[in-house]
């Protein structure tokens, strides 16, 4: 040994995302009305915003020479938030429907049920809750044959699964992948 350490050093968390744009202030209502986040600060540049402990999460800056957003282009495809329970996405859903922001996607990856959602730019939020108790069963599902087969997953029709949640029907059948045999 050369006495180097040779530890893995990885970050401690996901601090925030930045997004630019032309328009600041529709982005800033959606993304405020979306994740329901305080704006800590704000100006005619940028603003800031956060829904949990960090001081920002995300932020929206408008600088004079941003271009239109391309949709073809290649870059970040979206930006993905995880809710505690079925229950918070079933209530986000409905809560973003009742104040016309819809669902681009719903779709059960796998490892999560997700909600897409596309803000002003064409920027697109992933609103999801985890299907497994645990990283580690999340981690050996998404190296299964099942997965390797459907890697995407399968639409969902969220306007039943929040039916049927309102009815009372079990969170884990209702969050239930379609390929979760290996045979599928």
């Amino acid at each position: 040994m050369d006495g180097t350490d040779r530890t893995r050093v990885v970050p401690d968390r996901l601090a925030h995302v930045v997004l630019r744009t032309r328009q600041l202030e529709p982005m800033l209502a959606w993304w405020s009305t979306v994740l329901e986040a305080d704006v800590v600060f704000r100006n005619d540049f940028i603003a800031f915003l956060t829904f949990d402990d960090e001081h920002h999460r995300v932020a929206i800056v408008c600088p004079p020479e941003v271009a239109d957003p391309v949709a073809t282009s290649a870059g970040l495809d979206h930006v993905a938030f995880t809710y505690a329970t079925l229950g918070d996405l079933v209530a986000t859903y409905e809560r973003l429907r009742a104040q016309g922001i819809e669902a681009s996607w719903v779709v059960n990856h796998g490892p999560t049920l997700s909600a897409y959602y596309c803000d002003p730019d064409g920027n697109r939020a992933e609103l999801q809750v985890d299907r497994f108790a645990t990283n580690e069963e999340a981690t050996q599902f998404l190296r299964s044959q099942a997965f390797a087969r459907h890697p995407v997953g399968h639409s969902v029709d969220f306007d039943d699964l929040a039916r049927r949640f309102h009815a009372g029907e079990d969170p884990v059948a209702l969050t239930a992948y379609r390929y979760d045999h290996e045979n599928d």
